[in-house]
This record gives C-alpha cells, structure tokens and sequence, in this order.
C-alpha cells in the first residue's frame, strides 16, 4: 500500500469516529458542566475548587504540548508514541474509580486530592496526546474531508455521550454517592480502552516532510515563537481560539446556579447531559457541511452568536426547560469550536511545521481552560448574574475578532 492510498482512506475515517464514539462516553462521566462539580461539592470542595478540578479534566498541561512538538516534528511516525499516552491516560482514570471506592466519605480531604492528581495526570498525558492524534488527522485527511471526518467523529462521539448521560443519570439515581461516582469512573474507564484500541489501528501515512529537530528545547521554544511573531494570522487564529474559552468563566457554575433554582436529582442531570451532548450530535450535520464547503470561519462564528444567546438566557430566566435549551447550545457550540478552529489551523499551517502550529494554539489557548478558575473567585465575591454578564462581553469581542480568520476560501 502507498503512502498515498492511505490519505482520505474511509477505514481511518470510521476507526476515527469509533474512537469519539468510545472516548465521549467515558470522559461525559466526569463532564465539568455536571457531575464534576457534584463529586467535588459531594466531597467537601466548595466553587474555587470546582473551578480548579474542570480546569485540571480540561487542560492540566500547557508547556508539555511544546515538549512534544519539539520531538514531533522530526517523526515520520506518531503511533508508538501516541500507543504510551493511550496507556497512562487509562490508567489514571480507572485510578480514580479505585480511589472513589476504597477510601469514599472515609476522608474526604484526602479522596479529593487523589481525584485532582488523577485527573492532572489524565489531562497531563493529553499534552502529547494532543501533538500527537492532530499529528495523525493531519497526515490521514485533507483539509475539506477532514471536516467531515471531525464532523462525523462528533456525531458518534454525541450519540456516544447522549447514552452516557442516560446512563449516569440511572447510576446516580440507584447507587448511593460516593460509590455511584466510583463505578461511573470504573466503566468508563473500560469503554476508554476500547477507544484507544481502535484508534491505533489506522493507518498513519509516514511524513517525508519533516523538520530537524533543534538542539535543545529552548533553542526549539526560541524559534516557535519567531514564527508566532511574524505570523499575522496566526496571531489572529490563536487570540480568537483563545477569547472562544471565555464560556469557561461560567460553564461549571450553571449547574450549581440550577440547583438553586429547581428541584436537581439525578434524572435532571442526565437529561442536561443528553440534552448538551444532543445539541452537539445534531449541530454536527450543519458544521460538517459547512466545513466541506470551506466555511469554517463562518461555524466559528456561529458558535459565537449561540454561546452570546446561552447567557442572555440564563441572565434572564431560571426553569428546568429553559436549562435543557442551554446545554443543548452549549453542545453545539463547542463541537462547533472544535471542528473549525482545528481545521482553520490545519488551514494555515505548513506540514513541517504542523506540530509547532498545533502546540502554540494549543498552549496559548490552553490558557483559557483556567478560566474557570477566575469564574469560581469572581462568582465567590460577585454573584451568578455579575459572572454571566462579564463572559458576555468576553465572548462579544471574541465574536468580532473572528471576522479576522482565514478560511479556505
């Protein structure tokens, strides 16, 4: 088989759909909106710390994405390095699930800080990962069928997570907390597995194209950051990557704000999550659309006017429907964000140097992962609507410097 003949190949297209089929079901079981800030509260934490936690699920590493783009840009192949993290990313999930279980409410200090490192070390490990499966997308599609393979990836990835918030719904409803945590993550982690499985069976075209690799990191570092300051639309591409985080500020304190609102028991939460990731399933056959027609910008766009709606909603009015409507948005919105700012990346990046695009995005946009860690400081001195009108405007101004991105077209 030539290198050729395994660029747009319709098997890695469905082994890479399979793959976010499998991974959106186990990490929904710990999704920051919803049950994330439950196990925390459950375990003693209070709104800081919620923040703190869905930033580690979210992002816990920034400078590890430049580590390995500093190695990945030399290999011809990414698979071997891609199999380890697959590894120790299962591993500490499935970590969790054991901690949860053995020592439960019997100090619950001590369960949180095993929880945290579990999770850092999760989303640690998703720094290379990261360089890595983009690595692969990169090589295995071109830029308009790209679009439908994420579009099609997150498709199976929402059908994926509207069954797992079913199910974690029936779990919280039937098991007693903290246990009922402790075998959400100790499924979860199995289906994981069988995600990763699947995903290295594609076959990844070998790169004739590659960069030497610098003597030393800080040279590499040096040199990344000379291409982001002569690089305009980069520039551009990765404030507005960026400033699309902005939604974090208040993410995770909408369930706690719900819950002062209406009666919240388990069969609400999984109908939240269905909703979200329904919202996320069905928006796909818009931007995958979209995306084929180079309109990536435009899915950037939307995604902007639709989170800027969510909180007009939220500002103004507090119900159970009014709820399912929010996380069905939201849903949209980030599979929206996740299509486009990857394939306008790919858009403008030059194969050799596709790892060092990816990982500068992916750091300096790493940033905004932490806002909702500035979102549980505003909301501990403010309020909920003082938190929602701030991310507003953050998110208005994002909106207007997306009309800056380059597109296909």
């Amino acid at each position: 088989m030539t290198e050729n003949s395994k660029i747009d190949k319709k098997s890695n297209k469905n082994k890479t759909a399979a793959h976010g089929f499998f991974i959106a079901i186990s990490t929904s079981i710990a999704e920051p909106s919803t049950i994330l800030p439950l196990i925390v509260t459950h375990f003693g934490g209070g709104s800081l710390l919620v923040g703190i936690f869905a930033a580690l699920l979210r992002g816990g590493a920034i400078l590890v994405q430049m580590i390995a783009a500093f190695y990945a840009q030399s290999f011809p192949l990414v698979k071997p390095y891609i199999r380890k993290v697959f590894l120790i990313r299962f591993l500490a999930w499935f970590s969790i699930g054991l901690v949860i279980y053995f020592l439960n409410d019997k100090n619950k200090t001590l369960t949180l800080f095993f929880i945290g490192l579990g999770l850092f070390i999760f989303s640690f490990t998703a720094g290379f990962g990261a360089i890595y499966f983009r690595e692969m997308l990169g090589k295995m599609f071109t830029h308009k069928y790209r679009g439908k393979v994420m579009a099609t990836r997150q498709f199976f990835a929402g059908l994926g997570s509207i069954g797992s918030g079913a199910l974690a719904g029936w779990v919280l409803n039937n098991f007693e907390a903290p246990y009922s945590f402790a075998y959400l993550f100790l499924v979860s982690s199995v289906l994981m597995l069988i995600g990763f499985s699947i995903f290295l069976t594609c076959d990844e075209p070998e790169k004739t194209k590659t960069s030497k690799k610098e003597k030393n990191f800080f040279l590499f570092l040096k040199n990344s950051f000379k291409i982001l300051k002569s690089n305009k639309t980069l520039q551009f591409q990765i404030i507005s990557y960026l400033l699309s985080y902005s939604y974090l500020l208040s993410l995770p304190f909408v369930i706690l704000d719900a819950k002062e609102n209406i009666n919240l028991n388990g069969t609400a939460i999984g109908f939240f999550i269905s909703s979200q990731m329904l919202g996320a399933t069905l928006s796909n056959f818009i931007w995958g659309k979209l995306s084929g027609n180079g309109k990536n910008r435009l899915i950037v766009q939307l995604s902007f006017i639709i989170l800027l709606g969510i909180f007009l909603m939220v500002i103004l009015f507090k119900n159970f429907y009014l709820y399912i409507i929010v996380f069905f948005m939201i849903g949209m919105s980030k599979d929206g964000f996740r299509l486009a700012f990857t394939n306008l990346l790919f858009i403008i990046a030059p194969d050799d140097k596709r790892p060092v695009y990816v990982a500068l995005q992916a750091n300096i946009g790493s940033i905004g992962i932490f806002f909702s860690v500035l979102g549980g400081v505003i909301l501990k001195f403010t309020s909920y609507q003082y938190l929602y009108i701030i991310t507003f405007i953050l998110l208005m101004i994002a909106f207007l410097l997306s009309f800056k991105l380059r597109d296909i077209n």
